[in-house]
């Protein structure tokens, strides 16, 4: 996949993860459009980035979807990746009393699975046009295996990793476009802060790794400490349950 002269969806665009992506693609010649819920944070960080717009739009609402469908045929002809990033994640235990995971859930499920295959399946078309085009998943560590005080988040991130390897198989039969996923550990942004974000990898590794994923078509991206732990998982789920839980 070319990593230059793109243009770029990327949702969630304007802080963590996403921001660092759209700054490395900004500043390697592609064309950057981040979306966001939040106005104000949003033109602050467009403002940061040459050859950037920013769309304000919520993923999870499907009304938000449409238009921003409709602008990027108008606006974007040319779109050709599409950076799914946007996501929600609350921090609780299931033994709490009160803690409405029910609602916590289906929050997730929203932001970080059904949206995406909303987002996807408007965008396919568009993408179909295009010599080379791909699709960026940002998944989790917890895809493989949960993290007991992000249990309805990882289980989001495990519908997202089955649904993207379904893509991916299904769009390599017939179309030019690729379907990557990108799986993080613990990552030092605000999103994290609540579980020790402190302690994780700066979201530009996680960037710069994407980008070479990218070049080299890697296509399901085991970042950092994802990797020592997909390998435990592979040789023993059980004690790879212990090791990501042994800190809280």
């Amino acid at each position: 996949m070319k990593t230059q002269n793109n243009t770029v969806l990327i949702t969630g665009g304007s802080a963590g993860i996403g921001f660092e992506i759209a700054k490395l693609f900004a500043k390697t010649g592609n064309q950057v459009i981040i979306t966001g819920r939040n106005a104000e944070r949003l033109q602050k960080a467009a403002a940061q980035l040459p050859n950037a717009t920013a769309i304000v739009s919520d993923v999870s609402k499907p009304e938000d979807v449409e238009q921003l469908v409709e602008r990027l045929h108008r606006e974007f002809p040319t779109l050709n990746l599409v950076v799914n990033n946007a996501g929600r994640a609350f921090y609780y235990l299931l033994s709490e009393d009160g803690v409405q995971a029910t609602d916590k859930a289906a929050e997730e499920i929203s932001t970080n699975y059904l949206s995406i295959v909303r987002l996807t399946e408007k965008l396919l078309p568009l993408l179909k046009k295009q010599p080379e085009a791909a699709f960026v998943n940002v998944s989790s560590i917890v895809a493989f295996v949960p993290n007991h005080v992000l249990a309805t988040y990882a289980a989001s991130k495990a519908a997202l990793h089955s649904y993207t390897q379904a893509l991916r198989f299904t769009l390599a039969k017939d179309t030019a476009i690729k379907v990557f996923e990108l799986m993080p550990p613990l990552v030092n942004t605000e999103f994290s802060e609540a579980i020790g974000g402190a302690n994780g990898i700066s979201p530009t590794v996680v960037a710069e790794d994407l980008l070479r994923a990218l070049e080299t078509d890697t296509q399901e991206i085991h970042v950092g400490a994802t990797a020592d732990i997909y390998q435990l998982f592979r040789s023993s789920p059980a004690d790879a349950l212990l090791a990501l839980n042994s800190r809280q």
